[in-house]
C-alpha cells in the first residue's frame, strides 16, 4: 500500500479564502459573553456589611454552625447560594487587599490569603450530585464566608455598622 505524503494533504489555507481565516483569540467575529471587569469608578467604595454576611451564613448553618440544622426549601436554597457567592466575590478581594498590606512574613497575612484561596476554590467548584449536593455546597460556601468575615475583622478591616 502506498502512503500519501503529508504535505500533499489539504492545508487550512486551501480551505478558507484569503482574509477569512478564523481566529480564536480576541476575534472580532466572536461576541463577548462576559461582562467587562469593573473599573475603579464602578466599584462600591463602601465597606462590606459583615453582619449581613454572617446572618446569611447563619441561615444555612444554624446558630451553632452545626450541619444538623434543617436545610431551607429548594427555591430558598438557590437564592441563598447565589447570595453567598455574591458576598464571597465581594469580600475575598477586600480581605486579600488588607492582607497584602501586611508584612510578607506575617502569619495573619498567610492565613488570610489561604482563606481567600479557599474561597476562590469554593466559587470555582460545583454542587455535587444527588439530593444533598446543593445543600452541602451552600454550607461549604457559608463556612468559608464566615472564615473570611473573621479574617476581615481580625485584620482590622473596616465594615458597616448597623
Amino acid at each position: 500500500m502506498r502512503r500519501r505524503r503529508v504535505d500533499a494533504l489539504k492545508t487550512p489555507a486551501r480551505w478558507w479564502p484569503p482574509g477569512a481565516w478564523p481566529t480564536l483569540l480576541r476575534s472580532a467575529d466572536v461576541k463577548q459573553v462576559t461582562a467587562p471587569a469593573p473599573t475603579s469608578e464602578d466599584r462600591d467604595s463602601r465597606p462590606p456589611d459583615i453582619e449581613t454576611m454572617r446572618t446569611t451564613a447563619a441561615r444555612l448553618l444554624g446558630p451553632d454552625g452545626a450541619p444538623e440544622h434543617l436545610p431551607p426549601a429548594v427555591d430558598e436554597l438557590d437564592m441563598l447560594t447565589r447570595l453567598l457567592r455574591g458576598q464571597l466575590e465581594l469580600l475575598a478581594p477586600e480581605v486579600e487587599g488588607i492582607a497584602n498590606r501586611l508584612a510578607k512574613d506575617s502569619i495573619p497575612r498567610y492565613c488570610a490569603l489561604a482563606c481567600v484561596g479557599e474561597a476562590r476554590g469554593k466559587l470555582r467548584a460545583e454542587p455535587g450530585p444527588g439530593p444533598h449536593g446543593p445543600v452541602a455546597y451552600a454550607r461549604r460556601l457559608a463556612r468559608v464566608l464566615n472564615a473570611l468575615c473573621d479574617h476581615h475583622e481580625s485584620l482590622g478591616g473596616e465594615h458597616r455598622r448597623p
